[in-house]
């Protein structure tokens, strides 16, 4: 089920006119647009919200957020409005998956180093916050197929508890063509991550990003302009998995976010060809 909200937050006299317009998915793992006044600034449980000139940002809720998140936003003539976001409460799958290499699941004393290398490379690629907003126009599923795993869902490898999944797959042939979802900025392209393979990262503005993981081939540099539905790499099986697939994930601003609430149903390429 999908929670769409449009919310306009008034000051109290309507004769005042300043407004903060807020559209999204007010649910665990959900991303909501907002829009106030140009000069405002908007704070979310504490922390400090890019805002473009125009008066865009953006909002986010964990896997695990709280019911509750208070949003505050200074106008420049001084005034603040305070309003308190309710949050929907996800319930998440247990998903288990056995016949994993040993050493992807308990990796040895040598590969640690490897994969902290890898943790900080993903973390400065994602770490970018500018003023682009190459969010606004929306989002595409960047592969179609079969969706073989969901954003939170607790994963069993086999058979010892692990960190929860904070992506969805879409599973297809080695070499499936991966689109850009949206505009962006290469900020990552790895040949070769311990758990994730071939990995690339995509910032969209104000510190929203896409990552793809278990790519057989990247296409783009780091540091390349690419435009929304741009052949940006294939589908592999590197990494950690079971078979081909692409995983993609998004992060804003170290929130880890579900990519399926973003975009429409799933339409394959021989439904669109055939319209």
């Amino acid at each position: 089920m999908r929670f769409f909200v449009l919310l306009f937050l008034l000051t109290a006299p309507l004769l005042c006119g300043a407004s903060v317009q807020l559209q999204g998915e007010f649910i665990q793992g959900g991303l909501v647009f907002g829009k106030t006044e140009p000069g405002a600034t908007v704070v979310q449980d504490g922390e400090k919200v890019p805002v473009s000139p125009a008066g865009d940002f953006l909002i986010g809720f964990e896997r695990d957020a709280p019911r509750e998140s208070m949003l505050i936003v200074r106008l420049p003539d001084g005034r603040e409005e305070k309003r308190k976001l309710h949050i929907v409460k996800r319930e998440y799958d247990i998903q288990r998956i056995d016949g994993l290499p040993p050493r992807k699941v308990t990796p040895r004393e040598e590969d640690l180093k490897r994969i902290r290398a890898d943790r900080a490379a993903v973390k400065k690629a994602r770490a970018r916050i500018d003023q682009r907003l190459d969010f606004l126009h929306g989002f595409d599923w960047p592969v179609t197929g079969r969706i073989s795993g969901v954003y939170g869902s607790q994963r069993i490898l086999n058979g010892k508890p692990k960190w929860p999944h904070y992506g969805v797959d879409i599973a297809g042939p080695v070499g499936t063509p991966v689109r850009a979802p949206a505009d962006g900025i290469v900020t990552l392209a790895h040949p070769d991550m311990f758990y994730s393979g071939a990995t690339l990262i995509m910032d969209h503005g104000h510190g929203l990003s896409s990552t793809f993981l278990h790519l057989s081939k990247i296409l783009v540099e780091e540091g390349q302009v690419v435009k929304k539905g741009q052949i940006v790499a294939k589908m592999g099986a590197t990494g950690r998995v079971t078979g081909p697939h692409l995983d993609w994930r998004m992060n804003l601003r170290g929130k880890r976010l579900d990519p399926q609430l973003l975009v429409g149903p799933m339409v394959s390429d021989k439904a669109e060809n055939s319209q």
